[in-house]
Order: structure tokens, then C-alpha cells, then sequence
């Protein structure tokens, strides 16, 4: 297969289409694969980092102020899309493609379309509950589209529309190791709580733990908290500010390299609900306290995670509602409570989809033959 991929902007929509082409290459060794990425995205740094071929495409996104800055700012947005639809063919017609895979952000709105517009075989993933403006944009043009959550079916054109959740799942799924929780000081035999706030750390999240840290200490199970790397000293100086001790129960990270191997050690996690963090929660049938962020498009990590809520499989504490003894509470009363975790953990995995990168490039065959 023939495969150009297209997506960036965040890890939301990076780390999917990564999947997807690890377990294309695990499937066909011969596969050849080019990603296009924007001049300004995150997969500037990632995807070199992965060897695989890479090009990328001068876009910005729009712009939502009404303002005459807006206004100019989306003028300029609107030339570049152009531009970028232009160039976009010639990356297309040069690498000659079987099919064409978007997976968000607004660098794929250009390569999908001219995809399209070439009449080449085109899909796109939508890892949300709520569709994005270039999905929304792109359903009008390509063949498939690939959803993750069931809720969002009914936003686009019924006979594109195929459920194979998000490609992340199944590669962390996958990605089952003898982790050592030594490793980090604490206790393989404890059932173990993991507090994460996305990889930059979450300020709200992290001065809420520190509130009620002592209250964790000798409890019946243990806590490893992650910070964000830009975050860590600024909480250990509070921690150390307040005199609390970190007991043997406790271990406060900046950052975790190797957090697909600890997801499966947990038994309860508390985080922000973004899709890719949530395709991993349900692929694993892991119980969450989520913490919707609220500085992201249209609220969609609130509505990412009242479709946990709604089937039984989390709970959710608004940011805005958040304190330190609500938290505390809500995690001890789970971790207090055997059966009412295993509850959890069965409707997670019902949510789940472990074999959702296979059920992409199932589809993807499909559409090309």
C-alpha cells in the first residue's frame, strides 16, 4: 500500500495516525508512507523523530474573533488554504498514493481536498464526540469517514460514515510489558492511582492535588502524580513551601516516557479527556476521574467525557467546581470500593475499540479495491 497520511497541529491528531502506521508496517514491511504535515504543527518535531518520510504544507487555522483583525487574519487564512491546495497536489501526484488518511487539523483540510479533487481514494478519522471545522469541512469530499465516538454518527452523511474508534487504543492496547513500579519508588502489590494533567501538566490539576497530598500518605493504595515537565518545580517548591511529607505511598513525577506500559499497571486514573487519553482509558477498561479541560474548541472534552459518564464508565468533575477535598474524596471513595471499580472498568472496555488501527486499514482496503 501506498499510504500519505496527513494530519497535525496536536498530539489529538498526530498520535492516531501514528498508530495507524505502525500496524500498517507491521501488516505490509514493503508499505511505502509519506506524511504531510503544516510549517507550525507539533508533527514537525514527532514525525522526523519516527523516520518516516515527511513534507510539509504552509497552512494556518482560522480565526474565530469577529474583529476587523479577524477578519484580515482569516483573508490571509483563506490564500494560504489556496497555496496549500495547490502544493498539496503536487505532493500528491509526485508520491502517487493508494489512499489518503486525515486525521485532523487544519494541514489536512488542504491535502484531503485536493485528494479528493484528484479522485484519489480519501478518509478521514474523527477521534472526538464533537466534529471538527476541517472534518466538517472535509466530510462533503471524501469517501470514508472513521468515527470513535458513536454519538457523532449522526453529524456527518450516513453512507460514509464507519465506526472504528481511535488507532491510539489498540497500539497502547498492544503495548503490554513486565513494568516495574520500583522503578519510580512505589509498590508493585498496591493498587496504584495515576494523576496526569496531558504532557504540559494541568496548573488547576496539580495545585488541586497538592492541597489534600497529605491525605494520601499510608493509605491502602498508592499515588503517582505527574506534573508536566514545566510544572515540577513549582509544585515541589509548594510541596516542600507547605512542610508536606512524601511518604513511601507517594511518587511525583515530571514526566513519564513510558506511559502506555503504567496505563495497564493502574486501577485508577485522573486526567484531562481528550480522545487520545480516552481511547486509551476504554481499550484498556481503566476507571477514570475526568477533569475536562476548558480551554479547548466547543468544549468537546466535556462532551468527550459525559459519553464515559453516561455509560457508567467514569466520573467527571468540572474544573470550575474543582478543589482539593472533592478530588480526594471522590478517588478514595473509588479506591475503597472494589466492586464499583470493576463496574467501571467492564463499561470502559465495552466503549473500547483494541483493534481499531486493524479496523482502519481493513476499511482503507475496502475503499481502495
Amino acid at each position: 500500500m501506498r499510504l500519505l497520511v496527513s494530519g497535525g497541529g496536536t498530539g489529538g491528531h498526530i498520535y492516531p495516525a501514528l498508530a495507524t502506521i505502525k500496524k500498517l508496517k507491521q501488516r505490509d514491511s514493503s508499505a511505502n508512507i509519506l506524511y504531510v504535515g503544516s510549517t507550525r504543527g507539533l508533527e514537525n518535531k514527532i514525525i522526523p523523530e519516527q523516520d518516516i518520510p515527511f513534507t510539509t504544507i504552509n497552512l494556518q487555522g482560522l480565526s474565530r474573533s469577529v474583529s476587523l483583525a479577524g477578519l484580515k487574519y482569516n483573508i490571509k487564512t483563506l490564500n494560504c488554504f489556496i497555496n496549500g491546495v495547490h502544493k498539496a497536489k503536487e505532493i500528491i501526484k509526485e508520491f502517487n498514493p493508494d489512499i489518503v488518511l486525515g486525521t485532523g487539523g487544519y494541514v489536512s483540510s488542504a491535502v484531503l481536498f485536493a485528494a479528493a479533487k484528484l479522485n484519489i481514494p480519501t478518509i478521514i478519522n474523527e477521534q472526538n464526540s464533537v466534529v471538527g471545522l476541517t472534518n466538517k469541512f472535509l466530510a462533503h469530499y471524501v469517501d470514508k469517514i472513521a468515527i470513535s465516538f458513536e454519538s457523532v454518527r449522526k453529524s456527518f452523511p450516513k453512507g460514509k460514515v464507519v465506526f472504528t474508534g481511535n488507532p491510539r487504543g489498540q497500539e497502547v492496547f498492544e503495548n503490554k510489558t513486565n513494568f516495574d513500579f520500583s522503578e519510580y519508588g512505589l509498590d508493585n502489590n498496591l493498587p496504584t492511582v495515576l494523576i496526569f494533567g496531558g504532557s504540559q501538566g494541568a496548573p488547576k490539576i496539580n495545585t488541586t492535588v497538592i492541597e489534600n497530598l497529605s491525605r494520601f500518605s499510608n493509605k491502602n493504595y498508592q499515588l503517582l502524580f505527574v506534573t508536566g515537565k514545566k510544572r515540577f518545580d513549582s509544585v515541589m517548591e509548594e510541596i516542600n513551601k507547605r512542610n508536606i511529607t512524601i511518604t513511601s505511598n507517594i511518587s511525583v513525577l515530571p514526566y513519564i516516557s513510558n506511559m502506555q506500559e503504567i496505563l495497564h499497571k493502574v486501577s485508577l486514573i485522573v486526567s484531562r479527556s481528550g480522545a487520545t487519553t480516552l481511547a486509551e482509558i476504554t481499550a484498556l477498561g481503566k476507571p477514570s476521574i475526568l477533569i475536562p479541560s476548558p480551554n479547548v474548541t466547543n468544549d468537546h472534552q466535556t462532551k468527550n467525557a459525559l459519553n464515559l459518564v453516561s455509560n457508567g464508565a467514569a466520573s467527571i468533575i468540572k474544573e470550575s467546581e474543582l478543589n482539593g477535598t472533592i478530588l480526594f474524596d471522590k478517588i478514595d471513595e473509588l479506591m475503597n470500593d472494589a466492586k464499583k471499580l470493576e463496574i467501571m472498568s467492564n463499561n470502559a472496555k465495552k466503549l473500547g475499540s483494541p483493534n481499531a488501527a486493524d479496523n482502519l486499514l481493513t476499511l482503507m482496503d475496502e475503499i481502495i479495491n
